[in-house]
C-alpha cells in the first residue's frame, strides 16, 4: 500500500519555490510595463500579484511537471516557467467564476470584483461602484488569460517545443471556458441530472486541473502515444474526483480551510453531483425543500444546516465519498499500465491522494471504505 509522502509532491525538486519564482519574475516585468503606460494601472498589477502569488496549491503546474518528468523530460527552469503559465489560466477562471457566482471572498480575501468596487467607493468616484468592480474583474480575468499565453511563449523553451505543446494548451483553455458556460446554463435551466452535473464538472474543472496539465507536460517532453493515453486514463477520473471533493467542501467544508463562507455553493445554487444525487433519492417533500433553499443568496446558517441535513439523509454525501474513492482508485490503476520514471510515478500517486484527500477533522461517512492507493 502506498501513502502520501511527508514531503508534498508540489514541494519536491524545489518545485513550489521555482514556480513562485517564475511567477514573481514575470509579474515584476508586467508591473513595469503597466505602470509605464499609466500610474492608474498600478492597482491592476497589485491585484493580480496578490491573487496569483498570495495563494493557490500549485497543483496544475505540479501535474504538468511530474507528467513531463514521468515521460522522461529533463528538468529545467524553463520547463517550470512554461508550466507556471497554468496558474494564470487558473487565476482567470477563478476571477470570472467569483464574479458570475457573486462570491464575496476567495481564499479568505475579497474577491477581485469586490476589491475594485471597494476601491471605487473609497475614492468617491462617479458611477456605480459594483458595476466598476464587475468591469474590472472581467478585464483582469481576461488579462490573466492573455498572460498565460505570454508566459508560455517567453519561458525560454525552444519554439519547436512550445509549438508541440500548443494544441493541448489551446484546447484546455477552450474547455474550461465552455465548461463555465455550461455551468451558467445548467443553473439557468435548473437541470438537476447527474449526467449534466458530471459534464459540467468535467469541462469546468476536472480536465484543466489534471488531464490537460499532464498532457501539456507529456507534449513538452515529446512523449509517445501510450503515455498520453495513460495520462488521460489517470487524469480524467482523478480530475472528477478532485472536483467532487471540492463540491463536498463547498457544502460541508470549514471556512477556515476553504476561504469561503460555509454553504456558499448552496446559496449560489450550484447544481453539483451532491445536489443531483440528493434530488434523485429524496421524496417529493425533500426535493421541494432542497430546491426551495437552493440558490437563495441570503440563506442563513440554519437554512444551510437544513439543506446539509437533506443532502446527508438522502445518502448523497456517502455516495459522493464512494465515488471519489472509486474514481481515485481507477486513476491510480492507470499508472501501472505504462512505463514511467519511478520518482515521477510516485509523485503522481501522491498528488492523487493529496488532491482528493479529506481535510483533517472532516469525518468519513459511515460505510465508506478508506482509500487504497494501489501500486506504484
Amino acid at each position: 500500500m502506498t501513502h502520501a509522502a511527508p514531503v508534498s509532491p508540489v514541494d519536491r525538486a524545489g518545485l513550489r519555490q521555482r514556480i513562485d519564482k517564475a511567477l514573481t519574475e514575470f509579474l515584476a516585468g508586467q508591473r513595469g510595463w503597466l505602470t509605464a503606460v499609466d500610474d492608474g494601472l498600478l492597482p491592476v498589477a497589485e491585484a493580480i500579484e496578490a491573487f496569483v502569488l498570495g495563494g493557490g496549491k500549485r497543483l496544475r503546474p505540479a501535474f504538468g511537471y511530474w507528467g513531463y518528468r514521468g515521460a522522461g523530460g529533463v528538468d529545467s527552469d524553463q520547463v517550470v516557467a512554461a508550466l507556471a503559465a497554468l496558474e494564470f489560466v487558473q487565476a482567470s477562471a477563478l476571477i470570472h467564476d467569483d464574479l458570475m457566482d457573486r462570491s464575496d471572498t476567495r481564499r479568505g480575501e475579497p474577491a477581485v470584483h469586490r476589491r475594485f468596487a471597494a476601491r471605487h467607493r473609497a475614492a468617491g468616484w462617479g458611477g456605480d461602484a459594483d458595476a466598476f468592480g464587475d468591469s474590472a474583474a472581467i478585464l483582469l480575468g481576461d488579462l490573466c488569460l492573455v498572460w498565460s499565453d505570454e508566459l508560455l511563449h517567453s519561458s525560454g523553451l525552444p519554439p519547436a517545443t512550445v509549438a508541440r505543446a500548443r494544441p493541448v494548451f489551446d484546447e484546455m483553455r477552450t474547455e474550461v471556458t465552455v465548461g463555465q458556460y455550461l455551468d451558467v446554463l445548467t443553473q439557468a435551466t435548473a437541470d438537476t441530472s447527474l449526467d449534466r452535473a458530471a459534464k459540467v464538472a468535467r469541462y469546468k474543472s476536472a480536465k484543466y486541473t489534471v488531464e490537460r496539465p499532464l498532457l501539456l507536460g507529456a507534449a513538452l517532453a515529446g512523449a509517445p502515444a501510450e503515455v498520453h493515453a495513460a495520462y488521460s486514463a489517470y487524469g480524467l477520473p482523478l480530475g472528477e474526483a478532485f472536483q467532487l471533493r471540492d463540491d463536498v467542501l463547498g457544502v460541508f467544508g470549514d471556512p477556515e480551510l476553504t476561504g469561503k463562507p460555509a454553504g456558499d455553493d448552496l446559496r449560489e445554487g450550484k447544481r453539483t453531483y451532491l445536489v443531483a444525487a440528493a434530488l434523485e433519492t429524496l421524496d417529493e417533500a425533500g426535493r421541494e425543500a432542497l430546491l426551495a433553499g437552493l440558490g437563495v443568496p441570503d440563506l442563513d446558517a440554519a437554512g444551510v444546516d437544513r439543506l446539509r441535513e437533506l443532502i446527508t439523509s438522502s445518502g448523497a454525501l456517502e455516495r459522493a465519498e464512494r465515488h471519489i474513492t472509486a474514481l481515485t482508485e481507477s486513476a491510480l490503476a492507470a499508472l501501472t499500465a505504462v512505463d514511467l520514471d519511478t520518482e515521477a510515478r510516485q509523485a503522481l500517486v501522491d498528488l492523487a491522494i493529496a488532491a482528493t484527500r479529506r481535510p483533517a477533522g472532516q469525518p468519513l461517512p459511515r460505510a465508506v471504505p478508506r482509500l487504497r492507493s494501489g501500486r506504484s
